[in-house]
């Protein structure tokens, strides 16, 4: 994979993880505060890979063909 191409993918990934992680600590952060660290990082680990993999990370790559076509595809 060239570095362009893992730039991208970084920037997607990213896109998506940083507010998805947020609003997940927004939402669950204060009950889950009494867990220790551990299974708080699990909890958020099993919700948040699911859906990087199978929904936010698809959508964002759908955006970024319809923006910009001929980047998404080299």
């Amino acid at each position: 994979m060239k570095t362009k191409m893992k730039l991208f993918a970084a920037l997607k990934i990213w896109i998506v993880i940083y507010p998805s992680i947020t609003a997940f600590l927004y939402l669950f952060g204060e009950p889950l505060a009494v867990l220790p660290i551990y299974l708080r990082t699990l909890l958020l680990t099993l919700t948040l890979v699911p859906w990087m993999v199978f929904i936010g990370v698809p959508f964002v790559e759908s955006l970024f063909r319809r923006v910009a076509p001929a980047t998404a595809k080299k």
